[in-house]
């Protein structure tokens, strides 16, 4: 058992933290802007909540933090009252935001000045893998730090790889978010023609879905994009923010992303339908409009 804090408890953090108390059965302490949701998460599963990230880390041998972009990233770490300033040396902060790997050297260079240990470790699976506590993490750090990271990280988790050093972690989940955009767009058109056809979506996919056009997306969206519900996991407005990180990486390292570049295009007239929180799976509904 370790003592842990973990910052930030949206709908990917809320959970996850959890599954650190009850699955990992560490002393777990939370921080959330919004303090009526750290008191309700001490209500559900126990452990304290810190007035501060400061606070929240005092003592604490792991830090988590899962905030929404890089400056959210920044205001809980580097700030005033930031977790830096209260970790203790030789601590890890393991960082689960999706956020640039221009922010995750930074974070490293500034832990490792303090004698602490970093970790990006950004993750996929969504709402449901982070409940469910099967989301797969990506990390990016040295060797030594990830081994001691590794299982703790393993109470939400249900694959966990260090990809390289520091940024690599993020470089990799914008590899799988360049692959989600062309799939989904790609299982989007494939169902808008079937129906245009004539043809029974449920049949075509049960055959489909053996071969080699089988996907995660295929067989876990295909229902609800046919009966046009969009209700069911990664947000838009979210992957439009991971989208606009990896076109922006994509431009520094000269990497070649049309059909990226398109499905956020696509993504931006979904955002204009009023799906801003619809899920990913939702660029069926710009087709169907």
């Amino acid at each position: 058992m370790a003592k842990v804090a973990f910052i930030g408890l949206g709908v990917m953090g809320y959970p996850m933290a959890g599954h650190l108390k009850v699955k990992g059965g560490h002393d777990v302490t939370v921080y959330n802007r919004t303090a009526a949701k750290a008191e309700a998460w001490v209500k559900q599963y126990g452990g304290a909540m810190g007035e501060t990230p400061a606070k929240a880390a005092e003592g604490a041998d792991f830090v988590f933090t899962c905030v929404g972009n890089d400056d959210d990233l920044r205001s809980v770490t580097t700030a005033e009252n930031g977790v830096f300033s209260g970790m203790k040396a030789g601590a890890i902060l393991i960082d689960n935001t999706t956020a640039s790997a221009e922010v995750a050297r930074e974070l490293y260079d500034a832990a490792t000045a303090k004698g602490l240990g970093f970790i990006d470790a950004p993750v996929s699976g969504g709402q449901a893998g982070a409940e469910n506590g099967v989301l797969t993490v990506m990390c990016g750090g040295d060797e030594a730090v990830f081994e001691k990271a590794r299982p703790v990280i393993d109470a939400y988790a249900r694959m966990v790889g260090l990809m390289g050093p520091a940024g690599a972690g993020q470089l990799t989940k914008m590899v799988n978010q360049i692959c989600i955009a062309g799939l989904v767009q790609g299982l989007s058109e494939g169902i808008h023609f079937g129906k245009k056809a004539g043809l029974d979506i449920e049949k075509v996919v049960e055959v489909i879905s053996k071969g080699a056009a089988g996907s995660w997306q295929m067989e876990n969206r295909h229902k609800t994009m046919n009966a046009g519900k969009y209700d069911f996991g990664f947000a838009v407005d979210w992957m439009r923010k991971d989208l606009d990180i990896v076109l922006t990486e994509a431009r520094r390292n000269g990497a070649n992303l049309p059909v990226t570049a398109l499905v956020d295009q696509f993504y931006s007239e979904v955002q204009k339908l009023g799906g801003k929180r619809w899920d990913t799976s939702s660029l069926l509904a710009r087709l169907e409009k």
